[in-house]
């Protein structure tokens, strides 16, 4: 009998202390979506900007495709852990989600451009996922960097919602730190064409975004 106490008394303790640390990972994670924005400057004339939409080989492609997105790095944002790996994020408990970087010239293609883009390449009314992939590490967040991107995210938003008539998925987060990913991860969709998600899933998505999107592409796409 009192082997059984002892062992709910422990299961006990250790079940307060992980509600605890939920609780205060849950706290932890309200507070990113309140933060100060982090403002990335340009460097050598381009600037960065940061989208979560589904499995990142997927999106990675889409924005390489585009006119004057010079690289698009596939990582990790949006989350309370630091140095998030995919094992962890896909545990969906760091708070992250499968973001790209986006490395882009705004002489040639703005920041308004490619929030169209972002939310022409998804389903903008599925929540924690795009297509198969499903959970909150592959939820939609678009990040902003100040008052301006934040006001072109909320009303495009705004006017997609209305024009659905639903309700969009896509979070607004401000920018606070992109982690990169592994490098297995980079340049996925174009080192890996057989694979069958590719196939079947990334690739698919990427031609039903050109297709709506035509004129923002570039030339060999």
């Amino acid at each position: 009998m009192k082997k059984t106490l002892l062992l709910l008394a422990i299961a006990t303790l250790f079940s307060c202390k992980n509600t605890a640390q939920s609780s205060e990972n849950n706290k932890t994670q309200e507070s990113i979506k309140t933060a100060t924005p982090i403002e990335v400057p340009l460097k050598n004339g381009m600037a960065k900007a940061y989208f979560a939409s589904g499995c990142f080989w997927c999106v990675e492609a889409i924005y390489e495709s585009v006119k004057g997105v010079e690289e698009s790095i596939s990582g990790y944002a949006g989350g309370h852990t630091k140095n998030p790996t995919y094992e962890a994020s896909n545990t969906g408990r760091t708070g992250h989600a499968e973001a790209v970087e986006i490395i882009y010239n705004p002489d040639i293609v703005s920041f308004s451009t490619l929030v169209d883009v972002y939310f022409a390449s998804q389903n903008p009314t599925q929540v924690n996922g795009q297509g198969p992939d499903r959970g909150s590490q592959y939820r939609s967040i678009i990040f902003y960097q100040n008052q301006e991107q934040k006001q072109i995210i909320e009303t495009k938003k705004a006017a997609l919602s209305k024009k659905l008539g639903t309700t969009i998925a896509a979070e607004v987060y401000p920018f606070q730190k992109f982690w990169i990913a592994e490098d297995y991860h980079q340049n996925y969709e174009k080192l890996h064409p057989n694979n069958s998600y590719i196939k079947n899933v990334s690739i698919p998505r990427l031609k039903r975004f050109q297709a709506k999107m035509p004129e923002v592409l570039k030339a060999n796409h």
